[in-house]
């Protein structure tokens, strides 16, 4: 019987919209937790649910010999994890749930069946319940750090705070050997031509944009030792031989001695592999990308969420519309290319703002970009400034944040219209100064502009109730 059953929520081939995309990587999360508690002698088993099902897993907790379970959730993973949850309380299984989610949601999950609740980063916290449980002295856990349990009055507790670690050089790898990362770089491959793995070189981002979730890292930025992130880089390269790497970084570029440092270990080595990373506009200059050019960087994300300045200031993000634009234009410049994040709906935004946005980002022309309606995450500054106008339509352990309507928000029909528009003005505008800027292709795409642009206009008032 292992001291510890580590899993997640993800189910991939359950999942009609991660099937369409199927760009999975492995839960880091978990097999760092995973290495750490090897390391500190205890017995952990991972069973990875991405490409299995939830009947597997469910008949895993009724057959095995019931142990410990700790299970990662996030938002997408919310109803997964409450299910398995129930089985395994029902199996005789101790729980455990931590990751993004459960910091904000403590009482919920609890409710939902965990018997504890871990906060922040999982390692220390991990081991701590391990040696309680190990040594039968499950009382002792109300001491250790980073917590929330039931009391015997059903009332939630919660301990003191736990630091961060605070030397990341001093953790293990994650243990990518527990589970098939070669079926990853497979499923990649099949399905993208070309076959993909993730590291991180960093924890933590110390930005404060009021809508990002700060749950698991906190506002910290604590880097690896560039050369020890080489070492890893090149083990996985000669052990998965992928085409190409996602570094999983909140933002690859914040530090740009870090940045020169790894670019110069890689170039010693000969080393150079394909990659794309998330950074911010603000922390990109014509040094940096020439950097991330050389090392092999195809696609930068940055996250612009409005073209209104006055949405941005309001976000907090301490990002200039220039600054977006001006970093566009140097990825282009380097071969590299951009895609960018864009943020509907955010508190206070008007038809201007939105215009504005439709605006920045035909001047831009990122190569790729996405939107999302402002959805309020739980625990962050936003969330508790809607609060009092929010409504949840279905039962907490089946939604998520990202299905919670802001009463008197405009409608989803009318950011349908902004969607449209978006989409049609920026074609419209990469047709510019081409032959085919008086093409059937232009005139069709004004007329939908015309007809995006009334549909705007004629949802103005519409509201979510």
């Amino acid at each position: 019987m292992a001291d510890l059953l580590l899993t997640h929520g993800y189910f991939l081939f359950e999942d009609p919209k991660e099937l369409q995309i199927m760009k999975p990587y492995a839960p880091l999360g978990i097999l760092y937790l995973c290495s750490h508690l090897r390391n500190q002698g205890f017995d952990v088993e991972v069973f990875d649910t991405t490409f299995s099902n939830r009947e597997a897993l469910f008949q895993h907790l009724r057959t095995e010999e019931p142990s410990v379970i700790g299970i990662y959730a996030n938002l997408m993973t919310r109803g997964n994890v409450v299910e398995v949850l129930k089985v395994a309380r029902e199996a005789g299984w101790k729980t455990i749930v931590g990751g993004p989610e459960p910091g904000a949601y403590a009482l919920e999950y609890l409710q939902a069946g965990a018997d504890f609740v871990v906060f922040g980063e999982g390692e220390l916290t991990m081991q701590d319940l391990l040696e309680a449980f190990r040594a039968d002295s499950i009382d002792s856990c109300s001491s250790i750090p980073g917590l929330a349990y039931l009391d015997d009055t059903g009332n939630m507790r919660e301990t003191p705070h736990r630091e961060q670690i605070a030397d990341l050089d001093n953790q293990p790898w994650p243990a990518r050997h527990a589970i098939d990362v070669s079926r990853y770089v497979k499923t990649w491959r099949d399905a993208h031509g070309k076959g993909s793995v993730n590291f991180i070189t960093a924890r933590g981002c110390p930005y404060k944009c009021r809508w990002c979730s700060h749950q698991v890292f906190g506002q910290t930025h604590r880097r690896r030792d560039p050369l020890l992130v080489v070492d890893e880089v090149e083990w996985l390269l000669q052990t998965y031989s992928p085409d190409m790497v996602w570094v999983s970084d909140d933002v690859f570029t914040i530090n740009h001695k870090w940045i020169r440092d790894y670019a110069a270990e890689m170039r010693r080595r000969g080393l150079r592999i394909p990659f794309e990373c998330i950074s911010r506009a603000d922390r990109l200059n014509a040094e940096m990308l020439d950097l991330l050019a050389e090392l092999g960087c195809f696609r930068v994300w940055i996250g612009s969420e409005s073209g209104s300045q006055r949405i941005l200031d309001a976000m907090d993000r301490g990002v200039k519309v220039e600054q977006v634009q001006q970093a566009v234009a140097l990825t282009r410049e380097r071969g590299i290319e951009s895609g960018m994040f864009l943020m509907w709906g955010y508190e206070g935004e008007e038809l201007a703002d939105i215009e504005a946005t439709i605006k920045h980002v035909s001047i831009t022309k990122p190569d790729i970009f996405f939107t999302t309606v402002s959805y309020p995450i739980k625990g962050t500054p936003y969330y508790q400034r809607v609060s009092e106008r929010l409504v949840q339509l279905k039962p907490w352990s089946v939604s998520s944040d990202r299905e919670i309507k802001i009463k008197g928000r405009h409608s989803r029909t009318f950011y349908s219209h902004a969607d449209k528009l978006l989409k049609d003005e920026v074609q419209l505008a990469r047709l510019a100064g081409t032959p085919a800027a008086n093409s059937e292709l232009a005139a069709t795409l004004r007329d939908q502009i015309q007809l995006s642009r009334a549909g705007l206009h004629s949802t103005l008032m519409e509201v979510e109730a």
